[in-house]
């Protein structure tokens, strides 16, 4: 039996699976000439099934201005960087309202940037913490979203429990162990995703589940890894740790160190498909498992181009962390898959 979950590929991947020996012996995987044909493991004399569930190149539609202004606060942290210039946007669009101070590194220290007719001055790590109280006191219902670096992630969440003030922690990396000690003991209210792409974390909460229930039904089976981001993200994809660790659980035996990286726009291009508008901005993900004799295989792909997809999901995550602290709940530190259950998304 061949089950492969598939989605609308470039035949480049052929080249990738090529790589990766993931052509298995008894199998003759035939890849159209189009980029939008899709592909089949053909087994001989065995029955084959095949499933669709994966989800082609999402390029998400620019957001819609409500017709009334929200008008929470939110201040930006790594604003100068692509992903939190897109939820700046994406979060004047919803009519929330960027407060005119932001926390950078060094090297962005002193920079005042325009958004759409606001004016945000970034500010070093050296009055980060006056800068960032000094906002809360302005604005008491500030809510902070994170968009720095993995190296900051645990320095800045110590800061934002220490002032107070409640954040969305979109920046992946750091020790996530800690970063969920740092704020359960301050009893700030957080939302911590690896993820916020709203359609992404709904096909992650579907592995946590096969995984919850089915624990290892795939034991035995060999998984690959592929995911292609912009060069300029450092670490392997949060997103991918995850899906990984569902695996895990479902019995398929693999380490973070095997995952291939793939930050070379040329290989990008060539083997991976990714168009080379969106070489500054994607998020291509190819899971691949197979049988230990090789007659079954199974694959999970999602590709992203841009970052719109994550910043109305952080926005998301914004009206909903303010609706929890304004409340008062009881829980305080939440998912993207909380946010999804919620049901209250634009």
């Amino acid at each position: 039996m061949a089950f492969v979950v598939k989605s609308p590929l470039s035949t480049s991947h052929a080249s990738w699976r090529q790589q990766n020996n993931l052509l298995n012996p008894i199998s003759d995987l035939k890849i159209a000439k189009r980029v939008a044909d899709r592909f089949r493991y053909r087994v001989p004399s065995v029955r084959k099934f095949v499933a669709s569930m994966a989800s082609t190149q999402v390029q998400s539609s620019p957001p819609t201005v409500p017709s009334k202004s929200v008008g929470i606060p939110i201040m930006v942290n790594g604003c100068t960087g692509k992903m939190g210039r897109a939820v700046l946007e994406a979060a004047m669009a919803a009519g929330l309202n960027p407060v005119p101070v932001a926390l950078g590194g060094p090297e962005d220290a002193g920079k005042i940037l325009d958004f759409g007719g606001k004016q945000v001055e970034v500010h070093g790590p050296s009055d980060r913490e006056s800068v960032l109280s000094s906002a809360l006191n302005d604005h008491p219902n500030l809510i902070v979203v994170d968009y720095t670096v993995p190296a900051a992630v645990n320095d800045n969440a110590t800061l934002y429990c220490k002032v107070g003030v409640p954040f969305v922690m979109g920046t992946t990396g750091g020790d996530r162990e800690l970063l969920y000690k740092t704020v359960a003991d301050s009893k700030v209210y957080a939302v911590i995703s690896p993820q916020m792409g709203k359609q992404v974390v709904a096909f992650l909460a579907a592995m946590e589940i096969m995984a919850e229930q089915f624990p290892g039904a795939f034991s035995g089976y060999n998984l690959q890894v592929m995911e292609s981001h912009q060069a300029s993200k450092l670490d392997i994809s949060g997103t991918a740790k995850a899906v990984i660790s569902c695996f895990q659980k479902l019995g398929a035996s693999f380490e973070l160190e095997q995952v291939q990286q793939i930050r070379d726009p040329k290989l990008q291009v060539e083997m991976v498909g990714v168009p080379e508008e969106h070489l500054s901005g994607h998020a291509f993900h190819m899971y691949h498992l197979t049988s230990p004799d090789g007659t079954v295989s199974f694959e999970f792909q999602h590709n992203v181009c841009g970052r719109s997809i994550y910043a109305e999901g952080t926005v998301d995550a914004v009206l909903f962390l303010a609706k929890k602290v304004s409340s008062n709940a009881d829980k305080r530190i939440y998912d993207m898959i909380d946010v999804l259950r919620e049901g209250n998304m634009r």
